[in-house]
């Protein structure tokens, strides 16, 4: 196995928590959990589309800091706190993806009542 390599950057969102915001190894980036949080690392309460959309530019931004974009993410892991959200959340999902789209799970009602969304995501990094 090839060493880790934490990505890093003055744009790339800072978490409390002890995890590292994207790592790459064997040729593919992975993103961990990305919310609606600012620059610093705190949440920020926003209706389901602000939440998803930062969310995204938030992977965005880590993306960017690996020299990546979103035409290279092959998965894409989704977490919709409510149902009713579902149809706005496909609708958003087609600005960041278009056909061939990754492939995708998305989970629904498993987050706690704080955050509306959350995506985790796997790029090609080769």
């Amino acid at each position: 196995m090839k060493k880790m390599e934490v990505i890093q950057g003055k744009d790339v969102p800072k978490s409390h928590l002890p995890f590292s915001p994207a790592v790459k190894v064997n040729g593919f980036l992975f993103i961990s959990g990305q919310a609606s949080v600012d620059d610093k690392g705190n949440i920020v309460v926003d209706d389901f589309e602000g939440e998803m959309r930062r969310s995204f530019e938030n992977a965005r931004k880590i993306l960017h800091a690996a020299g990546l974009d979103f035409s290279d993410v092959v998965q894409v892991r989704n977490y919709v706190g409510r149902k009713e959200d579902l149809a706005e959340f496909n609708r958003i999902y087609r600005d960041y993806f278009s056909e061939p789209f990754p492939a995708r799970t998305t989970l629904i009602g498993c987050l706690s009542d704080i955050l509306k969304f959350e995506v985790d995501l796997v790029a090609n990094a080769s």
